[in-house]
């Protein structure tokens, strides 16, 4: 029985495993202190705010891609704020300069629209570059897949006013191992080594997945720990988001129905499109605790959502036992790049959120309301 299945706990839920989450943060911590580089939250990944006070412990700070994410860093997070953004509006540009510590362009054209107004701040600029060293193993998670609109090319600074520049910020990962950030690092070198001596920082983004089982940490100190050495004026800055959250906690969900319809399909009180949107857009399995492939096991089911999107289809699993109506269901590892993307798309229950603290007390921390749904379509 998953320790996540209990009464206090309701479905839907996401659940934050405290322990799990603490354990992560200590593995970043490790990475920081040995390699001396310095590692911030990227909210885009995770952003579950009642978790900071924890988080900022271990992290130097977070990291936003707009205004709302700025202010969700400098007011719940604290420490330093960092933001990117493919484009910036004016009216962006006014708030952000209030809140964030480093802001990094698109464009040179964004840099030159804004760089009189960002120098009189004392916020430190910065480029994205594009290193064109394709990691990520989906197409819609690559930054530096052909036609990428992420990033300056090296050809396009050739010549380029960088006066005012202190950063240049990089990502180009997704949930890879340490041989691809030693690879990005050489890409870095590559294409753009002779800006890095003007110089005061280098963001190598996220994707790092430090926290994974089975990930070489002592390969990626050593990778950090030499491009230091060649570049020691260099402050670097990473910005994991899966990695801060990995396998730190499931989204519990409940069967509410099962028809039949060339077999039985498991009609549950979450969404895929919904709650957890990548199950279709990836497309990705999520992990069920205790069940295996379709046919894998004695009962198979296909999962279906409660919204009525015909499409609304998680995938097919099999299971031990013959599923009751009622029974619970744990999806495992859904706090990162899951949470943040969720809607209230067909007015569906939206899963509340809770903490399983490291004494396992459980804390439901958030439940949604009609209010909230209606207040979103104003």
């Amino acid at each position: 029985m998953s320790k996540f299945i209990r009464s206090d706990i309701p479905s839907p839920c996401y659940v934050c495993d405290e322990a799990k989450l603490e354990s992560n943060l200590q593995i970043m911590a490790e990475v920081q202190e040995r390699s001396g580089v310095d590692i911030i939250l990227a909210l885009k990944g995770f952003s579950m705010w009642s978790t900071f006070p924890l988080v900022k412990n271990y992290l130097k700070g977070a990291t936003a891609s707009a205004v709302w994410e700025a202010k969700l860093a400098k007011y719940e997070m604290g420490g330093e704020v960092h933001c990117y953004s493919p484009a910036y509006k004016q009216k962006d540009m006014d708030e952000l300069l209030g809140l964030v510590n480093h802001l990094s362009f698109n464009s040179l054209h964004q840099w030159q629209t804004f760089k009189t107004q960002v120098l009189a701040t004392g916020v430190s600029p910065g480029l994205r570059v594009n290193p064109e060293n394709q990691e990520a193993d989906t197409a819609l998670y690559d930054p530096c897949a052909p036609g990428s609109r992420l990033g300056i090319l090296a050809s396009q600074l050739v010549n380029a006013d960088l006066s005012g520049i202190e950063g240049f910020h990089v990502h180009n990962l997704c949930e890879c191992d340490s041989f691809a950030t030693e690879r990005t690092l050489q890409a870095i070198d590559d294409k753009f080594g002779r800006y890095l001596p003007s110089l005061k920082w280098l963001n190598i983004g996220g994707g790092h997945l430090m926290t994974k089982t089975g990930y070489d940490i002592e390969h990626l100190i050593a990778s950090l720990t030499a491009f230091k050495k060649k570049y020691p004026y260099l402050r670097i800055i990473m910005e994991p988001g899966s990695a801060v959250a990995w396998q730190a906690g499931p989204l519990v969900a409940e069967v509410v129905d099962i028809v039949e319809n060339d077999g039985k399909i498991l009609i549950l009180d979450i969404s895929a499109t919904a709650h957890m949107p990548d199950v279709l857009e990836m497309p990705y399995r999520p992990t069920i605790t205790g069940a295996g492939s379709a046919n894998e096991k004695a009962f198979s089911y296909k999962l279906g959502g409660n919204s009525c999107l015909a499409g609304d289809i998680i995938d097919s699993y099999s299971f031990d036992h013959e599923i009751q109506r009622g029974e619970k269901l744990v999806f495992e590892d859904m706090l990162h790049y899951t949470m943040v993307k969720t809607t209230f798309f067909n007015g569906v229950e939206h899963p509340a959120i809770g903490i399983l603290r490291k004494d396992q007390s459980f804390d439901l921390i958030k439940s949604f309301s009609y209010e909230e749904f209606k207040a979103r379509l104003s």
